[in-house]
Order: C-alpha cells, then structure tokens, then sequence
C-alpha cells in the first residue's frame, strides 16, 4: 500500500496536473509571472485581513493556503522550465535562517532582539556585498506608509536614526493619521505622493551616512 502523501506532496500533485499542457486547466496553463502578480497582491491582502481575526481559524486556513498556492504554482512553472523546484525554494529559505541566525545555531552572543537584529543585517551587508544598501531590500513598489516605516527600520538597526520632528500624536494613532490625511487633502496635497518624496529624501541622506561609514 503506498504511503500517504504529505499535504505539500499532494498541493504538489494537484497543481502540477493543472499546468499539465495536455491534460491540465485551460486557464492554469496559459497563466504566466505577470498575470499572477495581481492574483498574488490579492490574496496576501485576504491573508492580511484574516490575521486580524485569528479566531476564525477555518478562514485563516483558506486564505495561508491561497498563498502558499501562489508560491507553489510559481515554483511548478520554474520545474516545468527546468529552472527550480519547491525543495529548492524551501532549502535555499532554511539555509539563509540558520546563516542570518549564528545565535541559534552557532556560537554568537545576542542578548536582545537589538543585538539580533544589528548581526542581522550585517550578515545581510556581508552576504550580498560591501556596497549594498541595508535600504536596498525594501521594496519600491510599497505602500508609502509601510513604505516610510520599513526605511526607519532598516536605518535605524545599523545606527542611524534622524532627530525628526516630534508632532503631537495624543489619542488614537489611526485617528491622528486620518487627521494629518484630511489636513493635507484640505490644502490639495496628496499625502501619498508626499510622504514617498519625503521617504526618499531621507533615504537619500541615509546612503550618503553609509557611503561615508564605509570609507
């Protein structure tokens, strides 16, 4: 009697018979990078929204497995053009954790999660060559909120940290933000727009802080 599959082994199966080119569905066939990029936007805003109701287990299911088809439909176009697989994804994803973690598994101090995330991204530094960026994996195509958040994050971990402005965010920070929104849209700014010019302009002086570190 042959062993039972495990549920990636299956999830494998089924959607390899998809892209059959013979035998497969019409419309898994002919689905290409760019046409799934929507489909994968998509469904991590679903999964996005599920986490803020985690007690609704079966939805939070459905929707970690929308995405986790997303990365396994990519990963069987890349097999069927001989170019990768599944295990290589998920090996080349394990390699990199325990790297980035010598803490855990090797023989480096860190006390704190300051401490972790300052090797972090030294080993990313090192990794990926003296002259990348720690800015460098925050993706253009962001919102600009996250976008602004994800850039004081990364400066910050490797020391750099501007003395901005305090403003007076008292009371609910979502309500704060809706009132900054409504400010600016009041005087015909277009608040997206303007905190990506703002972003990049401190992103800006934060390369020039690492081109100067590295010297």
């Amino acid at each position: 009697m042959p062993a039972k599959m495990s549920g990636i082994e299956r999830l494998h199966e089924v959607t390899a018979r998809l892209r059959d080119p013979q035998t497969g569905c019409p419309w898994d066939r002919v689905q290409t990078l760019e046409t799934l990029k929507p489909c994968l936007l998509e469904e991590t805003y679903e999964l996005l929204a599920a986490m803020d109701r985690p007690s609704d287990r079966a939805n939070h299911i459905e929707e970690l497995g929308d995405v986790l088809l997303q990365v396994m439909f990519q990963c069987v176009m890349a097999e069927q053009e001989g170019s990768f697989t599944f295990d290589d994804v998920a090996n080349a994803v394990a390699d990199k954790l325990v790297h980035r973690h010598p803490h855990v598994f090797g023989d480096v101090d860190a006390k704190d999660e300051a401490a972790v995330m300052r090797n972090w991204e030294q080993i990313k530094r090192k990794e990926h060559g003296p002259r990348r960026s720690a800015l460098d994996g925050v993706p253009s195509t962001l919102p600009a909120l996250l976008k602004a958040r994800r850039t004081l994050e990364k400066a910050k971990r490797v020391g750099y940290e501007e003395h901005l402005k305090p403003v007076d965010a008292e009371g609910d920070p979502g309500e704060f933000l809706l009132r900054v929104v409504k400010t600016l849209a009041a005087k015909g700014v277009d608040s997206e727009a303007a905190l990506e010019k703002a972003t990049a302009a401190y992103a800006a002086r934060f390369r020039e802080f690492e081109r100067k570190d590295g010297e």
